[in-house]
């Protein structure tokens, strides 16, 4: 996939002073009494603001907030980012009523080369996730060029993440190339061998996933309560352990599918199990196939297991991650994600592994691991990750494409 970077728009753009760049971002923060609780995605957004403004651009931000629904709700106003996002860039963010209109129009011509301004949650307005094209072209009459900084929101075909991009020249900002390139690097046009780790609690939630990744893997690891339904579907007794028993036969076809396209599986061979899931309780260590009371619930990746994906690792050359091994968020539950959470990211700081991980879980897990920062690439893009990884076309990149 080819796609437009702000380095073409220095390049055919020229002198970008004065312009306006109409910027995609996800601006979509945890907040609690009007106040940002979180400012990790106004952090991903800095590159791109920070490049248009050292090119002298005026930088107009698009972004939604929670579901209006197409209406006015004061309480799902962007303004409250306002200040955080001013003490992030160090620099004055004004704020417009609207996202279009006169007066929006107005208030960027007010500013100065390099200011940015915030505009109205676009969500505001019913004709964003209709994306109907007389609200993109009212968006598009605002700005000279637009650049989509917002992977996360590149799943849905709406008029500030999919039309806007057909009616002005259209790139992909600092944290959109990033993610593109780490993606191509892991599936797209990844170095092989290439291995798969899918974990999280149902088959039924990552069918369309499963089924992509066993015609581009390698290898794939499935844990967490998904592994269960598999080890069900192959006769073994998984006691009281969550499992989707219906999905059996649907566990089988992939089975039968990865076997038949070269993907070898990687299911758990020794198992953690509990009575109850609480914090420190007592557990033991199981084969898959033992015997198991009605009471037993099966939370996690035996040792046997990890040391088999650990040497898997170890023979690969890029490693895609969705979802964690087990219970992650009870320990000692976390056992086996961590163990091979800390060995991805030791082969990947090391250069001999490409490490991408995605999704929400996988990005708690990661987290809890300690091991973010030592990953080639962990994506936040939750819903736009895991489409991408479904081989699902993405409305808002294609739009990008050269």
């Amino acid at each position: 996939m080819t796609f437009r970077t702000l380095d073409d728009a220095m390049k055919s753009g020229g002198d970008l002073a004065g312009k306006t760049a109409l910027v995609r971002v996800d601006f979509n923060v945890p907040m609690e009494g009007g106040k940002v609780t979180d400012d990790t995605r106004l952090r991903v957004a800095l590159p791109t603001i920070q490049r248009l403004r050292d090119a002298g651009a005026k930088v107009a931000l698009l972004a939604h907030f929670d579901r209006p629904k197409g209406k006015v709700v004061p309480s799902m106003s962007l303004q409250p980012v306002v200040d955080d996002l001013e003490a992030l860039i160090g620099a004055p963010v004004r704020f417009a009523d609207d996202c279009v209109g006169e007066e929006t129009k107005s208030a960027i011509a007010d500013l100065d080369a390099g200011g940015v301004i915030l505009l109205e949650n676009v969500r505001f307005h019913a004709g964003e996730e209709a994306n109907d094209p007389a609200f993109a072209q009212q968006l598009a009459d605002l700005g000279d060029l637009y650049v989509n900084d917002a992977f996360s929101a590149a799943h849905r075909a709406h008029a500030s993440t999919e039309g806007l991009a057909h009616l002005l020249p259209a790139y992909a900002g600092e944290s959109m190339r990033r993610e593109l390139d780490a993606l191509d690097a892991a599936l797209g046009n990844p170095t092989k061998p290439v291995i798969g780790i899918v974990g999280g609690a149902k088959v039924s939630t990552k069918l369309d996933l499963l089924k992509n990744l066993v015609g581009q893997l390698d290898k794939l690891a499935i844990g967490g309560g998904m592994a269960n339904t598999f080890l069900y579907a192959q006769g073994f007794d998984i006691g009281g352990s969550l499992a989707e028993k219906d999905m059996e036969a649907t566990a089988r076809e992939i089975m039968q599918e990865a076997a038949d396209r070269g993907c070898e599986l990687l299911l758990p061979v020794d198992l953690v199990v509990a009575t109850e899931v609480k914090p420190g309780v007592d557990h033991r260590i199981v084969k898959a196939g033992d015997s198991l009371s009605p009471e037993d619930k099966i939370l996690d990746a035996g040792p046997a297991s990890v040391a088999r994906l650990v040497t898997a690792l170890t023979e690969s050359k890029t490693l895609i991650w969705n979802g964690p091994l087990g219970v992650f968020e009870v320990p000692p539950f976390d056992t086996a994600t961590v163990a091979v959470a800390h060995h991805a990211a030791a082969l990947a700081k090391a250069g001999v592994l490409v490490a991408v991980g995605g999704g929400g879980d996988t990005v708690s897990a990661l987290n809890h691991a300690g091991v973010s920062d030592d990953m080639t690439f962990v994506s936040t893009a939750g819903g736009a990750f895991l489409e991408w990884m479904e081989g699902k076309p993405l409305p808002g990149v294609l739009a990008l494409n050269v």
